[in-house]
């Protein structure tokens, strides 16, 4: 199957860049028909992975690049956003729904990327994130 879109590019660390590369993304999801749902859940990880990307990961340094390598087709979205920074291990951030970290601000990106996207895969170094996800399956629970 042939790919609507299909692109790599790197971006400055700059959040700008990074609602354009977004909006490029999503505007193509809408133009496939895909339910809102879908769209809904992808923008939000989008958003939170490449804010975690610019912000976190590269800390807003002007000389970093994030990677965001995109793939889409009538039945799956496929995206990588890799930043330059050091990384993260995901298994170390809080679990935002445990009674202790209600108030904290910090863990609630990457669990609701989870719940509205069939993958979220992290690589060993936690620099770069692939987010799927599949047509068929948006507009059930899950």
């Amino acid at each position: 199957m042939a790919f609507v879109e299909d692109f790599e590019e790197w971006i400055p660390s700059d959040t700008d860049a990074g609602q354009e590369i977004q909006e490029r993304i999503i505007d193509v999801l809408e133009g496939l028909n895909y339910p809102p749902r879908g769209v809904f859940g992808m923008k939000l990880a989008l958003e939170e992975a490449l804010v975690n990307a610019i912000k976190h990961g590269n800390g807003m340094d002007p000389d970093k690049r994030v990677r965001v390598k995109c793939q889409i087709d009538v039945v799956k979205v496929r995206v990588e956003i890799e930043d330059e920074g050091e990384g993260f291990r995901p298994e170390d951030v809080p679990d935002p729904t445990e009674e202790a970290n209600l108030e904290k601000p910090c863990g609630r990106g990457i669990m609701l990327m989870k719940e509205f996207l069939d993958v979220v895969e992290y690589n060993s170094r936690g620099n770069r994130v692939i987010l799927e996800k599949l047509k068929g399956l948006i507009d059930q629970d899950r």
